[in-house]
């Protein structure tokens, strides 16, 4: 299975449907973390686990989601009600709390994956501002199911991979 996730859009509806139009036909699971500005309703937020981030104003998202694809519970959130710029540990107690394997957040417009616990945590960066670095991201996760690594890979905005930033971690 294979998940798309993408976050910190803040406006750019291009970007959204490039990105999954580059990958519809390879991706199980689209998740935007939050930040998308647009509405709700929006046509090209159709296919995506969508949650609010801290200034999408439109009502109608959700703080979070949990999902389950590939035989994995995701959470989906945005993080800024959960302190990501201080500290992991609010997401790691949510993520106990509903047993979920996976966590993606956003917020911060920074490209993180870490593995911690038994789940793994992963920040796609930003496709508008990043802050961490010059390249517009979003990340690509692979999984074949038990025994089998927990693969991530960030591109940039343009479908170029960064593969020095490529980890795989036991899941």
């Amino acid at each position: 299975m294979k998940a798309l996730i993408m976050s910190d859009t803040h406006g750019d509806e291009a970007i959204i449907q490039t990105v999954y139009e580059r990958h519809k036909d390879e991706a199980d699971l689209f998740i935007h973390c939050g930040d998308s500005e647009l509405t709700p309703d929006h046509p090209f937020l159709a296919p995506f686990k969508v949650v609010k981030g801290n200034v999408d104003r439109q009502s109608g998202f959700p703080n979070q989601v949990v999902a389950e694809a590939g035989g994995l519970k995701w959470l989906v959130l945005h993080g800024h009600e959960d302190g990501v710029h201080r500290s992991p540990l609010n997401l790691k107690y949510k993520a106990e709390s509903i047993g979920a394997q996976v966590v993606c957040f956003g917020h911060t417009h920074m490209l993180a994956a870490e593995y911690n616990d038994g789940k793994v945590y992963i920040n796609p960066g930003s496709l508008s501002s990043p802050r961490d670095r010059n390249e517009k991201t979003y990340a690509m996760c692979e999984w074949q199911g038990p025994h089998s690594p927990f693969d991530i890979h960030f591109f940039t905005d343009q479908g170029e991979e960064l593969k020095e930033l490529s980890q795989s971690f036991p899941l």
